[in-house]
């Protein structure tokens, strides 16, 4: 993995005024407002002429108050970043779009109403990806409490997906996920490797799993999708684009 994240692997950003000229595409995100490692991710992975316009909702914790107490601002929130004329709009939370297939349908519903463009969560971008990249059978892995994990293991097996092994680390704020290494998510993805699994899900729009993907898929032998390598990818080709940045596992090449 590159010690420095940039788009697409290219060597030089564009100069500014290109960056106003030749706008491919605009993409509104909706974070959790203690979220601060998205956006570089994003950075990283996004392609030249495809911008990024964010806004924040409360969210620094886990308990289950306050992940669905995220979603109450949801129309303001989307509203606001619509002002920007993006394109499509990304409710980028993974805890929060898969408390339940009704909860995720309804957030999307409102979105919509409130500003009348095409909208997708974090939840559908993991189901399209793990789809993608042939998974029907998966170790998920993630900071989080047990109790979001069991939430989302529920969510990804209605999706149709079989749930081999399910370990998270039990961290409670956005400090705490924030501040597990690359290097410490190697070694748990390793310490979890299954026989049975098709493809690892390292879960979380707050780590820094994305940086290791790709090394774990030459180590583990298998697709390594992230919340955020998820995110862009389905971001990106339900723009209708097809880049394929470097670095961030096999997932772009679908």
């Amino acid at each position: 993995m590159q010690s420095t994240l940039h788009p697409s692997g290219q060597a030089a950003p564009l100069p500014l005024a290109a960056v106003f000229t030749n706008t491919r595409a605009r993409l509104g995100v909706l974070l959790p407002s203690g979220n601060r490692l998205a956006e570089p991710q994003f950075t990283a992975m996004l392609p030249r002429g495809v911008t990024m316009h964010t806004t924040r909702l409360r969210l620094t914790g886990s308990t289950e108050p306050e992940l669905l107490k995220m979603a109450e601002g949801v129309e303001e929130a989307v509203s606001l970043v619509a002002d920007a004329r993006v394109d499509l709009v990304l409710f980028h939370c993974t805890a929060v779009s898969t408390f339940s297939p009704a909860f995720e349908r309804d957030v999307l519903a409102r979105m919509r109403r409130a500003s009348g463009v095409p909208v997708t969560a974090t939840s559908e971008a993991l189901v399209a990806a793990l789809q993608a990249v042939g998974a029907r059978t998966i170790v998920m892995l993630s900071p989080y409490i047990d109790a979001i994990n069991q939430r989302e293991a529920a969510y990804l097996r209605a999706a149709g997906f079989e749930v081999a092994f399910l370990g998270g680390l039990s961290l409670n704020d956005a400090d705490a996920m924030s501040a597990v290494t690359p290097a410490q998510w190697k070694e748990f993805a390793l310490s979890h490797r299954h026989a049975d699994a098709d493809a690892y899900l390292i879960s979380c729009t707050t780590v820094r799993a994305t940086e290791v993907a790709e090394e774990l898929e030459q180590l583990l032998g298998k697709p390594v999708v992230t919340s955020n390598t998820a995110a862009v990818w389905h971001c990106l080709r339900t723009l209708g684009l097809h880049d394929t940045p470097a670095g961030f596992g096999r997932l772009f090449l679908r």
